[in-house]
């Protein structure tokens, strides 16, 4: 009897655990306000693939953040480049994005979509330079007292692992560093203007543990959080049921010739310090 009793509670309690962690995430946890924010991904679905729970946390419109999407490949390794283009608009959309004209798709031979290729950082932060700080190319070669500027506050990204270690997306990470390094170069002093936050890679067993998961991710950014010390905290995002319901409807009605699976239940991000910058 009692094992009967046990086996129904347990549920329930799981679900009030989590609908218990995604209220104090979104309640106490650190969050973007007012800032110009660019999501930096590889292809087409990424954005609701990893990026869901970040995307609709920072899109409501209490925060007054303006939010983009530049994607540097249109996904067309199987020939459906400009029906998946039209996919990601679709699903922006349905992820908060303020109009159709927030997404960027980039088509260059320079960024193929492949399992094979790794893309150039220096060609990546060159494209973000051209794209968010168009001044860049008169500073690199001569010192500078001016503080350095750029149009986005905050770039997001894959981390160096790229969460499902695909090398378009890896590539992203190095490129967006060179990018943050460029722009303090020959600027003894100043701090860069964008602040880098890359999307954590966990284990498999994590990646799949769904709400499980919750206690553990805030466990681990509260850990961060105290560990980071003088840099901003890393950030946790968490659905609750509707915004899960969104994000599968993102990656399965938006995304028709997309990859298929259930969305992410939450994103930690982690800002990148400027140690390291290469």
């Amino acid at each position: 009897m009692m094992l009967w009793v046990t086996l129904c509670t347990l549920p329930i309690l799981l679900v009030a655990v989590w609908f218990y962690t995604v209220a104090t995430v979104k309640g106490r946890f650190p969050t973007l306000k007012n800032r110009r924010i660019c999501l930096l991904i590889a292809h087409p679905d990424d954005e609701a693939m990893f990026f869901a729970p970040a995307l609709l946390a920072l899109t409501d419109p209490a925060l007054g953040n303006h939010l983009k999407i530049l994607c540097l490949s249109s996904g067309d390794a199987d020939g459906l480049g400009e029906t998946r283009k039209k996919e990601l608009v679709k699903s922006g959309m349905l992820l908060g994005l303020r109009n159709e004209d927030d997404v960027f798709v980039v088509e260059n031979p320079d960024f193929q979509d492949s399992m094979m290729a790794t893309w150039s950082k220096e060609k990546i932060a060159s494209l973000l330079s051209s794209a968010f700080a168009p001044h860049l190319a008169n500073t690199l070669t001569s010192k500078s007292a001016d503080a350095p500027t750029a149009t986005i506050d905050v770039l997001i990204t894959f981390d160096r692992s790229g969460v499902s270690a695909h090398p378009n997306h890896i590539s992203l990470y190095h490129g967006a560093r060179h990018f943050i390094a460029s722009l303090i170069k020959n600027r003894p002093g100043w701090d860069s203007p964008v602040d880098l936050y890359t999307l954590s890679t966990v284990n498999v067993a994590r990646k799949y543990a769904s709400i499980l998961d919750t206690i553990s991710s805030m466990m681990v950014v509260a850990f961060q959080k105290r560990s980071v010390g003088a840099h901003p905290s890393p950030l946790l995002f968490m659905s609750g049921v509707g915004e899960i319901r969104t994000a599968q409807r993102a990656m399965t009605h938006a995304h028709v010739h997309g990859r298929e699976r259930l969305a992410p239940g939450e994103d930690i991000m982690t800002e990148e310090g400027e140690s390291g910058v290469s």
